[in-house]
């Protein structure tokens, strides 16, 4: 299980991708070119295309997202403050005042 993304505008979702996860390839280790996105903070248009359920974007899971499609979502949103995303989707950090 990875750890839920935080990203530097607020947003937050969840990231996974496991042989119980919508994604391929459906195994426990590997780099992934599909993964499931949960639980948005927020409705993202990006990931609307695969919405499990429309009437509740941030209530519900998104199966295979394309990694690429995360990794924009990434760069929307800052990138990430904390969190991890699975092999496959480019881990898109913030930039701190610090960098």
């Amino acid at each position: 299980m990875y750890e839920r993304v935080y990203c530097a505008d607020g947003f937050e979702m969840s990231v996974q991708a496991n042989v119980t996860a919508y994604c391929s390839p459906r195994e426990n280790s590997g780099k992934y070119k599909l993964v499931e996105v949960g639980f948005p903070s927020a409705m993202e248009p990006m990931l609307m295309p695969y919405v499990e359920d429309r009437d509740k974007p941030t209530e519900t899971v998104y199966g295979y997202v394309p990694a690429e499609v995360v990794t924009n979502v990434l760069v929307k949103h800052g990138g990430i403050v904390s969190g991890e995303v699975p092999p496959g989707v480019i881990a898109i950090r913030a930039v701190s005042d610090e960098d």
